[in-house]
Protein backbone atom coordinates (compact mmCIF):
# COMPACT_ATOMS: atom_id res chain seq x y z
CA UNK A 1 0.00 0.00 0.00
CA UNK A 2 1.22 3.40 -0.63
CA UNK A 3 -1.04 6.05 0.81
CA UNK A 4 -3.74 6.04 3.43
CA UNK A 5 -6.33 8.49 4.58
CA UNK A 6 -4.71 10.84 6.98
CA UNK A 7 -7.74 11.63 9.07
CA UNK A 8 -6.66 14.37 11.37
CA UNK A 9 -3.02 14.36 12.26
CA UNK A 10 -3.43 18.07 12.79
CA UNK A 11 -5.98 17.60 15.54
CA UNK A 12 -3.46 15.64 17.60
CA UNK A 13 -2.28 18.56 19.69
CA UNK A 14 -5.69 19.98 20.48
CA UNK A 15 -7.34 16.66 21.16
CA UNK A 16 -4.49 15.24 23.20
CA UNK A 17 -4.48 18.34 25.33
CA UNK A 18 -8.20 17.89 25.77
CA UNK A 19 -7.59 14.34 26.92
CA UNK A 20 -5.93 15.67 30.04
CA UNK A 21 -9.28 17.19 30.97
CA UNK A 22 -11.05 13.90 30.52
CA UNK A 23 -9.73 12.29 33.69
CA UNK A 24 -7.41 13.35 36.48
CA UNK A 25 -5.27 10.18 36.16
CA UNK A 26 -4.26 11.22 32.63
CA UNK A 27 -2.64 14.36 33.92
CA UNK A 28 -1.07 12.43 36.75
CA UNK A 29 0.37 9.92 34.33
CA UNK A 30 1.82 12.78 32.35
CA UNK A 31 3.86 13.64 35.42
CA UNK A 32 5.23 10.12 35.55
CA UNK A 33 2.87 8.95 38.29
CA UNK A 34 0.94 5.71 38.27
CA UNK A 35 -2.83 5.61 38.40
CA UNK A 36 -2.69 4.26 41.95
CA UNK A 37 -4.24 1.22 43.54
CA UNK A 38 -8.02 0.95 43.20
CA UNK A 39 -10.10 0.94 46.37
CA UNK A 40 -10.88 -2.41 47.93
CA UNK A 41 -14.11 -4.03 46.75
CA UNK A 42 -16.53 -6.08 48.75
CA UNK A 43 -16.97 -8.34 45.70
CA UNK A 44 -14.31 -10.79 44.67
CA UNK A 45 -14.17 -9.64 41.08
CA UNK A 46 -11.10 -10.27 38.98
CA UNK A 47 -9.59 -7.00 37.80
CA UNK A 48 -8.09 -7.11 34.33
CA UNK A 49 -6.20 -4.31 32.63
CA UNK A 50 -5.99 -3.86 28.86
CA UNK A 51 -3.27 -1.50 27.61
CA UNK A 52 -3.74 -0.61 23.96
CA UNK A 53 -2.18 1.45 21.20
CA UNK A 54 -3.24 2.14 17.65
CA UNK A 55 -1.59 3.64 14.56
CA UNK A 56 1.93 3.51 15.96
CA UNK A 57 3.39 3.61 12.43
CA UNK A 58 6.85 2.56 13.57
CA UNK A 59 7.49 5.89 15.29
CA UNK A 60 10.35 4.48 17.37
CA UNK A 61 12.42 7.65 17.61
CA UNK A 62 10.03 10.46 16.71
CA UNK A 63 9.21 13.09 19.33
CA UNK A 64 6.13 15.26 18.98
CA UNK A 65 4.66 18.01 21.14
CA UNK A 66 1.28 18.34 22.83
CA UNK A 67 0.61 21.63 24.58
CA UNK A 68 4.29 22.49 24.38
CA UNK A 69 5.32 19.23 26.12
CA UNK A 70 7.25 16.47 24.38
CA UNK A 71 5.42 13.19 23.77
CA UNK A 72 5.93 9.95 21.88
CA UNK A 73 8.98 7.72 21.19
CA UNK A 74 9.07 4.00 21.84
CA UNK A 75 11.28 4.25 24.93
CA UNK A 76 8.88 6.63 26.70
CA UNK A 77 5.83 4.65 25.63
CA UNK A 78 7.57 1.55 27.00
CA UNK A 79 8.18 3.25 30.34
CA UNK A 80 4.49 4.10 30.70
CA UNK A 81 3.31 0.66 29.66
CA UNK A 82 5.71 -1.11 32.00
CA UNK A 83 4.69 1.20 34.85
CA UNK A 84 1.00 0.43 34.36
CA UNK A 85 1.63 -3.28 33.80
CA UNK A 86 3.53 -3.51 37.09
CA UNK A 87 0.40 -2.34 38.93
CA UNK A 88 -1.75 -5.24 37.74
CA UNK A 89 -0.43 -8.69 36.92
CA UNK A 90 -3.67 -9.35 35.02
CA UNK A 91 -2.64 -7.19 32.06
CA UNK A 92 -2.88 -7.70 28.31
CA UNK A 93 -1.09 -5.47 25.77
CA UNK A 94 -2.92 -5.04 22.46
CA UNK A 95 -2.73 -2.97 19.29
CA UNK A 96 -5.47 -2.05 16.83
CA UNK A 97 -3.49 -1.99 13.58
CA UNK A 98 -1.11 0.24 11.62
CA UNK A 99 1.70 -0.70 13.98
CA UNK A 100 3.93 -0.47 10.90
CA UNK A 101 3.81 1.34 7.58
CA UNK A 102 4.40 5.03 6.81
CA UNK A 103 7.24 4.57 9.28
CA UNK A 104 10.35 6.71 9.81
CA UNK A 105 13.63 5.44 8.34
CA UNK A 106 14.77 3.78 11.58
CA UNK A 107 12.03 1.21 11.05
CA UNK A 108 11.11 1.45 7.35
CA UNK A 109 14.63 1.03 5.97
CA UNK A 110 14.85 -2.25 7.89
CA UNK A 111 11.49 -3.55 6.59
CA UNK A 112 9.73 -2.48 9.81
CA UNK A 113 11.35 -5.38 11.62
CA UNK A 114 12.58 -3.01 14.39
CA UNK A 115 9.00 -2.10 15.30
CA UNK A 116 7.94 -5.72 15.59
CA UNK A 117 11.00 -6.43 17.72
CA UNK A 118 10.10 -3.55 20.05
CA UNK A 119 6.54 -4.86 20.41
CA UNK A 120 8.02 -8.30 21.13
CA UNK A 121 10.28 -6.88 23.84
CA UNK A 122 7.33 -5.13 25.43
CA UNK A 123 5.43 -8.40 25.55
CA UNK A 124 2.44 -7.52 23.42
CA UNK A 125 -0.23 -10.20 23.58
CA UNK A 126 -2.27 -9.67 20.41
CA UNK A 127 -2.62 -7.29 17.46
CA UNK A 128 -4.74 -6.82 14.39
CA UNK A 129 -4.24 -5.55 10.84
CA UNK A 130 -4.58 -1.93 9.79
CA UNK A 131 -4.58 -0.77 6.19
CA UNK A 132 -0.87 0.03 6.45
CA UNK A 133 0.03 -3.56 7.25
CA UNK A 134 -0.68 -4.12 3.54
CA UNK A 135 1.89 -1.51 2.40
CA UNK A 136 4.11 -4.08 0.72
CA UNK A 137 1.56 -6.76 0.03
CA UNK A 138 0.10 -9.74 1.85
CA UNK A 139 3.22 -11.91 1.62
CA UNK A 140 5.43 -9.31 3.31
CA UNK A 141 2.78 -8.65 5.92
CA UNK A 142 2.64 -12.34 6.78
CA UNK A 143 6.46 -12.51 6.84
CA UNK A 144 6.55 -9.81 9.53
CA UNK A 145 3.96 -11.74 11.54
CA UNK A 146 5.17 -15.32 11.09
CA UNK A 147 8.82 -14.71 10.27
CA UNK A 148 10.84 -15.39 7.13
CA UNK A 149 13.56 -14.17 4.83
CA UNK A 150 13.86 -10.80 3.11
CA UNK A 151 16.78 -10.03 0.77
CA UNK A 152 17.35 -6.63 2.40
CA UNK A 153 17.45 -7.84 6.00
CA UNK A 154 17.91 -11.60 5.98
CA UNK A 155 16.05 -13.96 8.28
CA UNK A 156 13.53 -12.55 10.73
CA UNK A 157 11.79 -14.45 13.51
CA UNK A 158 8.50 -12.54 13.25
CA UNK A 159 6.08 -11.45 15.96
CA UNK A 160 6.07 -13.29 19.29
CA UNK A 161 2.35 -12.59 19.63
CA UNK A 162 -0.63 -13.56 17.46
CA UNK A 163 -2.41 -11.32 14.97
CA UNK A 164 -6.15 -11.77 14.58
CA UNK A 165 -8.32 -10.83 11.61
CA UNK A 166 -11.91 -11.94 11.20
CA UNK A 167 -12.80 -9.99 8.04
CA UNK A 168 -9.74 -10.28 5.78
CA UNK A 169 -10.29 -13.44 3.77
CA UNK A 170 -8.58 -15.30 0.96
CA UNK A 171 -10.20 -14.21 -2.31
CA UNK A 172 -10.41 -17.79 -3.57
CA UNK A 173 -11.31 -19.80 -0.48
CA UNK A 174 -13.22 -17.14 1.47
CA UNK A 175 -11.41 -18.21 4.63
CA UNK A 176 -9.65 -15.72 6.95
CA UNK A 177 -5.95 -15.39 6.24
CA UNK A 178 -5.30 -15.17 9.98
CA UNK A 179 -7.19 -16.54 13.00
CA UNK A 180 -10.39 -14.51 13.49
CA UNK A 181 -9.83 -14.40 17.23
CA UNK A 182 -7.67 -15.67 20.06
CA UNK A 183 -8.64 -16.65 23.60
CA UNK A 184 -6.35 -15.40 26.36
CA UNK A 185 -6.73 -16.72 29.89
CA UNK A 186 -6.06 -14.10 32.54
CA UNK A 187 -6.15 -15.33 36.12
CA UNK A 188 -8.37 -18.15 34.94
CA UNK A 189 -10.77 -15.89 33.04
CA UNK A 190 -11.11 -16.55 29.29
CA UNK A 191 -11.01 -13.36 27.23
CA UNK A 192 -11.80 -13.45 23.52
CA UNK A 193 -10.06 -10.92 21.28
CA UNK A 194 -11.37 -10.45 17.74
CA UNK A 195 -9.68 -8.42 14.99
CA UNK A 196 -11.15 -6.53 12.02
CA UNK A 197 -9.87 -4.06 9.44
CA UNK A 198 -11.85 -1.33 7.69
CA UNK A 199 -13.52 -2.60 4.53
CA UNK A 200 -12.44 0.54 2.64
CA UNK A 201 -8.83 -0.70 2.67
CA UNK A 202 -8.79 -1.67 -1.04
CA UNK A 203 -9.72 1.92 -2.00
CA UNK A 204 -6.77 3.39 -0.09
CA UNK A 205 -4.20 0.75 -0.99
CA UNK A 206 -2.49 -0.02 -4.26
CA UNK A 207 -3.96 -3.11 -5.96
CA UNK A 208 -0.77 -5.08 -5.38
CA UNK A 209 -1.06 -4.44 -1.65
CA UNK A 210 -4.36 -6.30 -1.32
CA UNK A 211 -3.99 -8.78 -4.18
CA UNK A 212 -5.51 -12.13 -3.28
CA UNK A 213 -7.63 -10.98 -0.35
CA UNK A 214 -11.10 -9.57 0.23
CA UNK A 215 -12.53 -7.53 3.08
CA UNK A 216 -15.95 -8.56 4.36
CA UNK A 217 -18.31 -6.50 6.52
CA UNK A 218 -16.80 -5.87 9.94
CA UNK A 219 -19.96 -6.35 12.01
CA UNK A 220 -20.83 -9.57 10.17
CA UNK A 221 -17.35 -10.97 10.81
CA UNK A 222 -17.38 -9.90 14.47
CA UNK A 223 -20.78 -11.48 15.10
CA UNK A 224 -19.69 -14.77 13.58
CA UNK A 225 -16.62 -14.82 15.82
CA UNK A 226 -18.71 -13.89 18.87
CA UNK A 227 -21.03 -16.83 18.22
CA UNK A 228 -18.04 -19.18 18.16
CA UNK A 229 -16.59 -17.68 21.32
CA UNK A 230 -19.88 -17.97 23.18
CA UNK A 231 -20.08 -21.65 22.23
CA UNK A 232 -16.66 -22.03 23.86
CA UNK A 233 -17.91 -20.43 27.04
CA UNK A 234 -16.22 -17.06 26.54
CA UNK A 235 -18.26 -14.18 27.95
CA UNK A 236 -15.63 -11.41 28.06
CA UNK A 237 -15.09 -10.26 24.48
CA UNK A 238 -12.84 -7.49 23.15
CA UNK A 239 -12.65 -6.29 19.55
CA UNK A 240 -9.55 -4.76 17.98
CA UNK A 241 -10.97 -2.77 15.08
CA UNK A 242 -8.98 -0.62 12.70
CA UNK A 243 -11.97 1.62 12.10
CA UNK A 244 -12.31 5.33 12.86
CA UNK A 245 -14.12 7.00 15.73
CA UNK A 246 -13.94 10.13 17.85
CA UNK A 247 -15.62 11.58 20.92
CA UNK A 248 -15.50 14.58 23.22
CA UNK A 249 -13.21 14.25 26.24
CA UNK A 250 -16.22 13.61 28.46
CA UNK A 251 -17.40 10.77 26.23
CA UNK A 252 -20.22 12.64 24.55
CA UNK A 253 -20.85 13.03 20.83
CA UNK A 254 -19.17 9.79 19.79
CA UNK A 255 -19.17 9.36 16.02
CA UNK A 256 -17.51 7.47 13.20
CA UNK A 257 -17.62 4.01 11.65
CA UNK A 258 -16.82 2.36 14.97
CA UNK A 259 -20.04 3.73 16.46
CA UNK A 260 -22.08 2.11 13.70
CA UNK A 261 -20.19 -1.14 14.18
CA UNK A 262 -20.82 -1.05 17.94
CA UNK A 263 -24.55 -0.73 17.37
CA UNK A 264 -24.58 -3.71 15.02
CA UNK A 265 -22.55 -6.26 16.93
CA UNK A 266 -23.61 -8.72 19.60
CA UNK A 267 -24.12 -7.20 23.04
CA UNK A 268 -21.69 -9.77 24.43
CA UNK A 269 -18.91 -7.50 23.07
CA UNK A 270 -17.60 -5.49 26.01
CA UNK A 271 -14.81 -3.30 24.62
CA UNK A 272 -13.81 -2.10 21.15
CA UNK A 273 -10.39 -0.60 20.48
CA UNK A 274 -10.61 1.66 17.41
CA UNK A 275 -8.02 3.25 15.11
CA UNK A 276 -7.24 4.77 11.73
CA UNK A 277 -8.25 8.40 12.24
CA UNK A 278 -5.65 9.18 14.91
CA UNK A 279 -8.18 10.68 17.31
CA UNK A 280 -9.41 10.66 20.91
CA UNK A 281 -12.23 8.26 21.73
CA UNK A 282 -13.45 7.22 25.16
CA UNK A 283 -17.19 6.60 25.15
CA UNK A 284 -19.86 4.01 25.83
CA UNK A 285 -22.11 3.22 22.86
CA UNK A 286 -24.84 0.58 23.06
CA UNK A 287 -23.23 -0.79 26.20
CA UNK A 288 -19.81 -1.20 24.56
CA UNK A 289 -16.79 0.77 25.76
CA UNK A 290 -15.06 2.37 22.74
CA UNK A 291 -11.50 3.71 22.94
CA UNK A 292 -8.86 5.14 20.64
CA UNK A 293 -5.65 6.89 21.72
CA UNK A 294 -4.53 9.24 18.96
CA UNK A 295 -1.47 7.80 17.16
CA UNK A 296 2.33 7.50 16.92
CA UNK A 297 2.72 6.37 20.55
CA UNK A 298 1.77 9.82 21.83
CA UNK A 299 -0.87 8.17 24.02
CA UNK A 300 -2.26 4.79 24.98
CA UNK A 301 -5.60 3.42 26.15
CA UNK A 302 -5.83 1.97 29.66
CA UNK A 303 -9.01 -0.10 30.02
CA UNK A 304 -9.93 -1.59 33.39
CA UNK A 305 -12.37 -4.49 33.56
CA UNK A 306 -13.98 -6.19 36.52
CA UNK A 307 -14.95 -9.77 35.72
CA UNK A 308 -17.27 -11.89 37.84
CA UNK A 309 -15.47 -15.27 38.23
CA UNK A 310 -18.84 -17.05 38.52
CA UNK A 311 -20.30 -15.83 35.23
CA UNK A 312 -16.93 -14.99 33.58
CA UNK A 313 -18.56 -11.82 32.30
CA UNK A 314 -17.67 -8.15 32.69
CA UNK A 315 -19.57 -6.35 35.44
CA UNK A 316 -17.76 -2.98 35.27
CA UNK A 317 -15.46 -1.21 32.84
CA UNK A 318 -13.77 2.13 32.46
CA UNK A 319 -10.95 3.68 30.44
CA UNK A 320 -8.36 6.43 30.42
CA UNK A 321 -6.52 7.85 27.42
CA UNK A 322 -3.04 8.52 28.79
CA UNK A 323 -0.67 10.94 27.06
CA UNK A 324 3.00 9.86 27.03
CA UNK A 325 4.56 13.09 28.26
CA UNK A 326 8.33 12.92 28.56
CA UNK A 327 8.66 15.11 31.63
CA UNK A 328 8.37 13.28 34.90
CA UNK A 329 9.18 9.77 33.65
CA UNK A 330 12.44 8.08 32.70
CA UNK A 331 12.61 6.42 29.27
CA UNK A 332 12.93 2.67 29.34
CA UNK A 333 16.65 1.82 28.98
CA UNK A 334 16.12 -1.53 27.26
CA UNK A 335 13.97 -0.07 24.50
CA UNK A 336 16.17 3.01 24.19
CA UNK A 337 19.22 0.81 23.58
CA UNK A 338 17.29 -1.15 20.96
CA UNK A 339 16.23 2.03 19.13
CA UNK A 340 19.79 3.40 19.22
CA UNK A 341 21.04 0.17 17.65
CA UNK A 342 18.69 0.63 14.71
CA UNK A 343 19.50 4.33 14.44
CA UNK A 344 23.17 3.48 14.05
CA UNK A 345 22.39 1.06 11.21
CA UNK A 346 20.57 3.67 9.11
CA UNK A 347 22.57 6.76 10.14
CA UNK A 348 24.85 7.07 7.07
CA UNK A 349 21.91 7.59 4.72
CA UNK A 350 19.46 9.24 7.08
CA UNK A 351 21.84 12.01 8.19
CA UNK A 352 22.80 13.25 4.71
CA UNK A 353 22.02 16.98 4.46
CA UNK A 354 19.94 17.80 1.37
CA UNK A 355 19.36 21.54 1.86
CA UNK A 356 18.39 24.27 4.29
CA UNK A 357 14.82 25.44 4.85
CA UNK A 358 14.45 29.18 5.38
CA UNK A 359 11.38 28.54 7.52
CA UNK A 360 9.19 25.64 8.52
CA UNK A 361 7.15 24.43 5.53
CA UNK A 362 3.89 22.76 6.54
CA UNK A 363 1.15 20.81 4.86
CA UNK A 364 -1.51 22.76 6.73
CA UNK A 365 -4.12 23.70 4.16
CA UNK A 366 -5.77 27.09 4.01
CA UNK A 367 -9.53 27.47 3.58
CA UNK A 368 -9.20 26.90 -0.14
CA UNK A 369 -7.30 23.61 0.32
CA UNK A 370 -3.76 24.70 -0.60
CA UNK A 371 -0.61 24.14 1.45
CA UNK A 372 2.97 25.35 1.09
CA UNK A 373 4.43 21.86 1.40
CA UNK A 374 1.90 20.49 -1.06
CA UNK A 375 3.02 23.09 -3.58
CA UNK A 376 6.67 22.18 -3.08
CA UNK A 377 6.06 18.47 -3.57
CA UNK A 378 3.82 18.94 -6.61
CA UNK A 379 6.43 21.24 -8.17
CA UNK A 380 9.13 18.64 -7.55
CA UNK A 381 7.10 15.92 -9.23
CA UNK A 382 6.23 18.05 -12.24
CA UNK A 383 9.90 19.00 -12.65
CA UNK A 384 11.02 15.36 -12.41
CA UNK A 385 8.67 14.20 -15.19
CA UNK A 386 8.65 17.44 -17.23
CA UNK A 387 4.86 17.55 -17.54
CA UNK A 388 2.28 20.29 -17.83
CA UNK A 389 0.71 19.55 -14.47
CA UNK A 390 1.22 17.51 -11.30
CA UNK A 391 -1.26 16.37 -8.65
CA UNK A 392 -0.34 15.11 -5.18
CA UNK A 393 -2.74 13.45 -2.73
CA UNK A 394 -2.60 15.04 0.73
CA UNK A 395 -2.66 11.69 2.55
CA UNK A 396 0.80 10.97 1.15
CA UNK A 397 2.34 13.94 2.96
CA UNK A 398 3.17 12.65 6.43
CA UNK A 399 5.31 15.34 8.12
CA UNK A 400 6.39 18.97 7.83
CA UNK A 401 9.81 20.26 6.80
CA UNK A 402 11.28 22.06 9.79
CA UNK A 403 13.34 25.23 9.54
CA UNK A 404 17.10 24.71 9.27
CA UNK A 405 19.19 21.90 7.80
CA UNK A 406 17.03 19.31 6.06
CA UNK A 407 18.30 15.73 5.99
CA UNK A 408 17.39 12.82 3.77
CA UNK A 409 15.78 11.18 6.78
CA UNK A 410 13.52 14.17 7.38
CA UNK A 411 12.36 14.10 3.77
CA UNK A 412 11.72 10.38 4.10
CA UNK A 413 9.36 11.19 6.96
CA UNK A 414 7.54 13.60 4.63
CA UNK A 415 7.13 11.00 1.86
CA UNK A 416 7.66 7.49 3.26
CA UNK A 417 5.66 5.42 0.78
CA UNK A 418 8.22 4.92 -2.01
CA UNK A 419 5.68 5.54 -4.73
CA UNK A 420 6.97 5.79 -8.27
CA UNK A 421 5.96 8.79 -10.32
CA UNK A 422 3.75 8.17 -13.35
CA UNK A 423 3.43 10.43 -16.37
CA UNK A 424 0.20 10.20 -18.34
CA UNK A 425 -1.94 12.13 -20.79
CA UNK A 426 -5.37 13.49 -19.85
CA UNK A 427 -7.82 15.74 -21.64
CA UNK A 428 -8.88 19.02 -20.14
CA UNK A 429 -12.30 17.49 -19.46
CA UNK A 430 -10.68 14.62 -17.56
CA UNK A 431 -8.64 17.08 -15.48
CA UNK A 432 -11.84 18.90 -14.53
CA UNK A 433 -13.37 15.54 -13.58
CA UNK A 434 -10.28 14.74 -11.52
CA UNK A 435 -10.56 17.97 -9.56
CA UNK A 436 -14.27 17.43 -8.97
CA UNK A 437 -13.53 13.95 -7.57
CA UNK A 438 -11.93 15.68 -4.56
CA UNK A 439 -15.40 15.97 -2.99
CA UNK A 440 -16.42 12.44 -2.03
CA UNK A 441 -19.37 11.06 -0.05
CA UNK A 442 -17.55 10.70 3.26
CA UNK A 443 -14.49 12.90 2.88
CA UNK A 444 -12.94 15.76 0.93
CA UNK A 445 -9.39 15.21 -0.31
CA UNK A 446 -7.81 18.36 -1.72
CA UNK A 447 -5.11 17.47 -4.23
CA UNK A 448 -2.01 19.62 -4.14
CA UNK A 449 -1.31 20.97 -7.60
CA UNK A 450 1.39 22.37 -9.86
CA UNK A 451 1.15 24.03 -13.28
CA UNK A 452 -2.42 25.34 -13.06
CA UNK A 453 -4.87 27.34 -10.96
CA UNK A 454 -8.57 26.89 -10.33
CA UNK A 455 -11.52 28.25 -8.40
CA UNK A 456 -14.27 26.33 -6.65
CA UNK A 457 -17.44 26.98 -4.73
CA UNK A 458 -18.85 25.07 -1.76
CA UNK A 459 -22.36 26.05 -2.78
CA UNK A 460 -22.24 24.08 -6.02
CA UNK A 461 -23.28 20.41 -6.10
CA UNK A 462 -20.81 17.54 -5.84
CA UNK A 463 -19.34 16.87 -9.25
CA UNK A 464 -19.66 20.51 -10.29
CA UNK A 465 -17.79 22.41 -7.59
CA UNK A 466 -14.84 23.41 -9.80
CA UNK A 467 -15.49 26.59 -11.76
CA UNK A 468 -12.56 28.13 -13.66
CA UNK A 469 -9.34 26.26 -14.46
CA UNK A 470 -6.46 28.29 -15.85
CA UNK A 471 -2.93 27.76 -17.05
CA UNK A 472 -0.14 29.84 -15.47
CA UNK A 473 -0.47 32.47 -18.22
CA UNK A 474 -4.16 32.94 -17.42
CA UNK A 475 -5.55 31.15 -20.45
CA UNK A 476 -8.36 28.69 -19.73
CA UNK A 477 -7.94 24.93 -19.76
CA UNK A 478 -9.42 23.55 -22.97
CA UNK A 479 -11.74 20.55 -22.49
CA UNK A 480 -10.71 18.87 -25.75
CA UNK A 481 -6.97 19.56 -25.50
CA UNK A 482 -4.51 16.96 -24.22
CA UNK A 483 -2.13 17.68 -21.35
CA UNK A 484 0.65 15.73 -19.69
CA UNK A 485 0.20 15.02 -15.99
CA UNK A 486 2.36 13.62 -13.19
CA UNK A 487 0.88 11.66 -10.28
CA UNK A 488 2.27 8.99 -7.99
CA UNK A 489 1.59 5.31 -8.63
CA UNK A 490 -1.01 5.14 -5.87
CA UNK A 491 -3.10 7.85 -7.54
CA UNK A 492 -2.41 6.46 -11.01
CA UNK A 493 -4.19 3.27 -9.96
CA UNK A 494 -7.26 5.21 -8.85
CA UNK A 495 -6.35 5.44 -5.17
CA UNK A 496 -8.35 7.64 -2.78
CA UNK A 497 -11.27 7.54 -5.20
CA UNK A 498 -9.57 9.42 -8.08
CA UNK A 499 -10.76 6.89 -10.62
CA UNK A 500 -10.43 9.13 -13.67
CA UNK A 501 -6.66 8.67 -13.48
CA UNK A 502 -7.05 5.01 -14.43
CA UNK A 503 -8.07 6.25 -17.91
CA UNK A 504 -4.86 8.20 -18.51
CA UNK A 505 -2.98 7.25 -21.67
CA UNK A 506 0.67 7.18 -22.77
CA UNK A 507 1.89 6.13 -19.35
CA UNK A 508 5.54 6.39 -18.41
CA UNK A 509 6.99 5.37 -15.05
CA UNK A 510 9.57 7.67 -13.47
CA UNK A 511 11.61 7.90 -10.27
CA UNK A 512 10.41 7.31 -6.72
CA UNK A 513 8.60 10.36 -5.32
CA UNK A 514 11.12 10.79 -2.48
CA UNK A 515 14.04 10.81 -4.93
CA UNK A 516 12.28 13.47 -6.99
CA UNK A 517 11.82 15.65 -3.90
CA UNK A 518 15.45 15.24 -2.82
CA UNK A 519 16.72 16.10 -6.31
CA UNK A 520 14.45 19.11 -6.58
CA UNK A 521 15.41 20.57 -3.20
CA UNK A 522 19.12 20.11 -3.91
CA UNK A 523 18.88 22.28 -7.04
CA UNK A 524 16.93 25.08 -5.35
CA UNK A 525 18.65 28.27 -4.19
CA UNK A 526 19.53 27.83 -0.53
CA UNK A 527 18.02 28.40 1.91
CA UNK A 528 14.86 27.28 0.11
CA UNK A 529 11.26 28.08 0.88
CA UNK A 530 7.72 27.46 -0.35
CA UNK A 531 4.50 29.41 0.08
CA UNK A 532 0.78 29.28 -0.50
CA UNK A 533 0.40 31.10 -3.82
CA UNK A 534 -3.31 31.12 -4.58
CA UNK A 535 -3.19 28.11 -6.87
CA UNK A 536 -6.53 27.02 -5.38
CA UNK A 537 -9.19 29.64 -4.61
CA UNK A 538 -12.45 29.03 -2.80
CA UNK A 539 -15.04 31.55 -3.91
CA UNK A 540 -17.18 33.09 -1.18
Amino acid sequence: MKNSKRWGRRVLSALAAAAVLAAVPVGAAGNGKSKGKPPASSHRYIEVQLLGINDFHGQLNVTRKVGGREVGRADYLAAYLKQREAENKNTLLVHAGDAVGASPPVSALLQDEPTIEVLNKLGFDVGTLGNHEFDEGVAEMLRLIHGGYHPATGDFAGADFPYVSANVVDAQTGKPILPPYVIKRVNGMPIGLIGVTLTETPTIVTPSGVAGVKFIDEATAINKAVRELKKKGVQTIVVLAHNPGVSNPDGTNASGEIVDIAKNVDDEVDVIFAGHNHAYLNAVVDGKLLVQSYSYGTAFSDVDLKIDPRTKDVVAKKAEIVTTYHDGITPDPEIRALVEKYEAKVAPLVNQVVGTAAETITDEQNESGESALGNLIADAQRAAMKTDFAFMNPGGIRADIEQGEVTWGELYNVQPFNNQLVKMTLTGAQIRQLLNQQWQPTQTRMLQISGLRYTWSASRPVGEKVIDIQLPDGTPLKPDAEYTVTVNSFLADGGDGFTVLTHGTNREVGPVDLDALVTYIRQLSQPFSAQIEGRITKLQ
